[in-house]
């Protein structure tokens, strides 16, 4: 097992009926700026939990941030921080709400002149405005980690942003949310927790037991509930499982010790930023991809997986390893995911050379695991995926 250091501050609170505790966990001189996405906290009750338990409070609002956070959009806000003399911050919404509220955190207290470059110059945020969540959506893991990631449509690019400064103060996770999310965003975070786990378990074996077997657990449970929690959202016990694995998927704890991959996700930002795809949908459309090409070096925990997770037991480690691929893309068909980029353009043509430009462009030349993946090797692996 590598060196390493662990520490999250996030509180969680967990449950039904857990909104009405934000109260509590906000300082009661705060002047509060409500972020939310398309309003649809207002139509599922979410929103008349938060504005109850938050009455005693001095509160502004913000609505409108889309999925995949724009920049644009975000820059308003934060004139609103400014102009209102806004103190703390509560992100009512899935990962993108949340991300969106991690970029002004950090903006609200960057001294540069121009708060896109904490992104394109990857500054850290060491210390940023403090920031509380209500999950509405599970998936991307935001809820619980200092990670964001951002858009700007103008230039389109899809950059990522960090650092210590960006924990939420506290995040709400109440199960029962779920049943107000639509189908097509329930499979999204279904496969977007999966594709976390596995960008941060499928490398090779250091010994790392433990993060081993918690790392598989967690695919093992999105396996189980998947189907319940497609079919009856209002399953609150599927629900319950859903909404932790998606959270223990990446706060941090399964990437300890043990190195980790991320060029499904690199390569799966440009497909959302060129083509404006689910991001989540960008992650399945290339993984079985990725792990074909790099088969040789995943091979050992490839067949570890298909082992542990899908019950293979008969074959050679290849035969096994292979097997795990097949399974891996055939859980996202099961739900509801399709794996190829012509699935969603007729316009892939050239894609993988545009990656690969893109790429070097921004200077990310040694990828993976091993830091010896090349924007060349991208693009061979984007165009696998066609």
């Amino acid at each position: 097992m590598n060196n390493f250091e662990f520490k999250n501050p996030t509180k969680i609170i967990f449950g039904e009926g857990q909104i009405a505790k934000i109260a509590t966990e906000i300082p009661k001189d705060a002047k509060i700026l409500l972020l939310y996405g398309g309003g649809s906290i207002k139509k599922n009750g979410i929103y008349e939990q938060v504005k109850t338990a938050l009455k005693e409070f001095n509160i502004e609002e913000f609505g409108g941030i889309p999925a995949n956070p724009e920049y644009a959009v975000l820059q308003k806000a934060l004139d609103v921080i400014k102009e209102k003399q806004i103190t703390f911050l509560l992100a009512v919404g899935g990962g993108s709400v949340i991300d969106g509220t991690k970029f002004l955190s950090s903006a609200a207290e960057y001294k540069g002149d121009n708060p896109w470059d904490i992104l394109d110059k990857k500054i850290p945020t060491l210390k940023g405005m403090p920031f509380g969540t209500v999950l509405t959506l599970p998936a991307t893991g935001s809820e619980m980690n200092s990670g964001a990631v951002i858009t700007r449509s103008e230039t389109k690019q899809k950059l990522t942003m960090g650092g210590p400064g960006l924990f939420p103060v506290f995040s709400v996770l109440d199960p029962t949310v779920v049943k107000s999310v639509p189908q097509r965003q329930i499979s999204n975070g279904l496969a977007d927790a999966f594709t976390h786990v596995l960008e941060q378990y499928m490398t090779y074996p250091v010994g790392a037991l433990l993060q081993d077997r918690i790392a598989e657990s967690i695919l093992q449970t999105l396996v189980e509930v998947a189907p319940t929690i497609l079919k009856d959202p209002t399953d609150y016990k599927a629900a319950s499982n859903f909404m932790w694995s998606c959270t223990m998927a990446l706060n941090g704890l399964i990437q300890k010790g043990v190195p980790s991959d991320w060029a499904i996700h690199i390569m799966g930002h440009e497909l959302t930023a060129l083509f404006g795809i689910d991001h989540a949908r960008t992650l399945a459309i290339l993984t079985g991809s990725h792990y074909s090409y790099n088969f040789e070096t995943k091979k050992e925990k490839l067949a570890q997986y298909a082992e542990r997770v899908w019950g293979v037991d008969q074959g050679s480690i290849d035969e096994k390893a292979r097997k795990g691929i097949e399974k891996t893309v055939a859980f996202f068909h099961s739900i509801g995911i399709e794996t190829k980029l012509s699935d969603y353009t007729k316009d892939y043509g050239g894609t993988g050379s545009e990656i690969a430009r893109r790429l070097k462009e921004r200077g990310m030349i040694a990828l993976g695991e091993h830091g010896k993946l090349t924007p060349e090797d991208a693009e061979k692996i984007v165009e696998l995926s066609y």
